[in-house]
């Protein structure tokens, strides 16, 4: 065999001795322990939106779980920020879920949203509530469910009540196209002949998109079988500003919603 030289020898020393330095160092401090965004109202409002974007497509616009766990069950448990922080950053092998290639302090925005999302008590039912209900009936439920009635081509209002705050609830009925959630973005396929379908996108990847159309059908087209898919920044429901839905009775709508907060309210 071989004698290895002094040299190479001493190298193999110092490479050893450096890895049980390194093994021995303090683990680096997780950056959930001190998160500054907590109880941040403009850091919670940018977490919301990273929420919106990054994470309800998966897990609800409330957080109560779609193809995803519920997260607010998770942190009302025993669910730590470091912890969640750990499991967005690593991602879940054998899930759906990847790693994050998320900024850490955008992650703290993030957890600071549902922190505050699952910590806040839910509010108190104000204006009229059986006037709101008559308004929604006529306004919104041609797009919107509420338990087994209503239509699909808006969110799920059921639980509506516990997923949002009253200001939340009264911007979205003011400025419905500030924000629109990934599964109800507005698309216009335009076919090679000319036709056009509206709707909202469902599902898309490189090669094809899936829309559900006003009339609430589920269509799916190969973009190679498209002449254009128009990605419009206007959502399909409408703008109620004072004109068309007054003060007084925006409260009501409101008092309404908030008021539901599960099947057996939607039943009623």
């Amino acid at each position: 065999m071989p004698r290895m030289s002094t040299a190479r020898w001493l190298l193999l020393l110092v490479a050893a001795a450096c890895a049980v330095a390194r093994a021995q160092e303090p683990p680096a401090p997780n950056p959930a322990k001190n998160n500054p965004h907590l109880g941040n109202k403009e850091a919670i409002r940018s977490g919301m939106t990273m929420y919106r974007v990054r994470c309800a497509d998966c897990h609800g616009l409330d957080a109560k779980g779609y193809r995803g766990p519920d997260l607010t069950a998770l942190l009302s448990g025993e669910m730590t920020d470091e912890r969640l922080f750990n499991t967005i950053r690593k991602g879940v092998p054998g899930t759906d879920m990847p790693p994050s290639q998320a900024s850490d302090d955008e992650l703290l925005l993030t957890i600071a949203y549902l922190r505050n999302l699952t910590g806040t008590p839910t509010e108190t039912v104000t204006g009229n509530v059986d006037n709101g209900a008559r308004i929604f009936a006529a306004q919104c439920a041609s797009c919107h469910r509420i338990g087994l009635r209503g239509g699909r081509i808006g969110p799920d209002l059921t639980r509506i009540g516990v997923s949002r705050s009253r200001a939340s609830l009264v911007r979205e009925i003011r400025t419905p196209s500030e924000w629109m959630a990934p599964t109800y973005e507005t698309v216009t396929l335009v076919t090679k002949d000319g036709q056009r379908i509206r709707g909202v996108k469902k599902n898309e990847d490189v090669f094809s998109i899936q829309v559900m159309d006003v009339r609430e059908r589920i269509q799916g087209y190969l973009k190679s079988d498209l002449k254009e898919v128009i990605y419009e920044k206007e959502s399909l429901m409408p703008a109620f500003g004072a004109a068309r839905l007054n003060d007084g009775d925006l409260n009501d709508l409101v008092g309404y919603l908030t008021s539901l907060r599960g099947a057996d309210r939607a039943a009623r």
